[in-house]
């Protein structure tokens, strides 16, 4: 199976929507890293109160309520995207 790139989970301390977005993408075992927009000034400027922010490179995926309905269509369209993008060969 082709592995899920790792994305970005822009989340702020305190944030209950950022918690259950954290925990349905464990439970979906995507690959993430997550980051506290409130550490860097150019994060708070691009996504302000927008948070949860989930991102692959600088691509926004989405951003408030994560559900594992959301998530489940988003990881799809990731293993689609690195099926396609993967060099055929046997």
């Amino acid at each position: 199976m082709t592995p899920l790139p790792v994305l970005t989970l822009y989340t702020r301390l305190g944030c209950h929507l950022c918690e259950q977005a954290q925990a349905n993408l464990t439970r979906l075992e995507f690959r993430v890293q997550v980051l506290d927009v409130d550490l860097r000034p150019e994060w708070q400027q691009r996504y302000g109160h927008d948070v949860p922010v989930l991102t692959l490179d600088d691509r926004v995926l989405a951003r408030g309520v994560l559900s594992p309905g959301r998530l489940s269509m988003i990881k799809v369209q990731l293993l689609r995207a690195a099926e396609h993008s993967r060099p055929s060969g046997g």
